[in-house]
């Protein structure tokens, strides 16, 4: 029922495409919040994880985009472990993502950085953090 409603176009075209890159089907999650209730990060942002599926299966991706969430998530799979229905959340926000630094959508911009913290910061915490956060 949940492929057929995906297929037939019920849910948007940016949720095809999150289930596309992630292989993860977002009509799994039925709002429980588990995801959101044990996310060790969940503190710093600004909408919840299981939101952002509320967010993607309505097709807001400008919100999404604008928001710091997708970026914060740790890929621990806390939220992973914790689904009643096995929705690896970690692989959605990935593919949010992806989806975002496609669209050159930067987290960090090198710029913004001062030198100071720059010439602090273990290299190594630089190239994992651009790879990451920048397109």
């Amino acid at each position: 029922m949940k492929t057929e409603i995906l297929s037939q176009g019920r849910c948007g075209d940016f949720a095809k495409k999150v289930k596309e890159i992630s292989r993860e089907d977002i009509l799994l999650c039925y709002q429980c919040g588990m995801c959101s209730a044990g996310c060790p990060i969940a503190f710093a942002m600004d909408i919840l994880p299981n939101q952002i599926i509320q967010l993607v299966r309505l097709g807001l991706e400008e919100d999404i985009a604008k928001s710091r969430t997708i970026w914060l998530c740790a890929s621990c799979l806390t939220c992973s472990v914790r689904c009643p229905r096995g929705l690896d959340l970690a692989k959605v926000m990935e593919a949010l993502r992806l989806i975002s630094l496609r669209k050159n959508i930067d987290y960090i911009r090198l710029a913004e950085i001062s030198h100071d913290a720059l010439a602090e910061l273990p290299q190594i915490v630089l190239v994992s953090s651009f790879r990451k956060h920048t397109a």
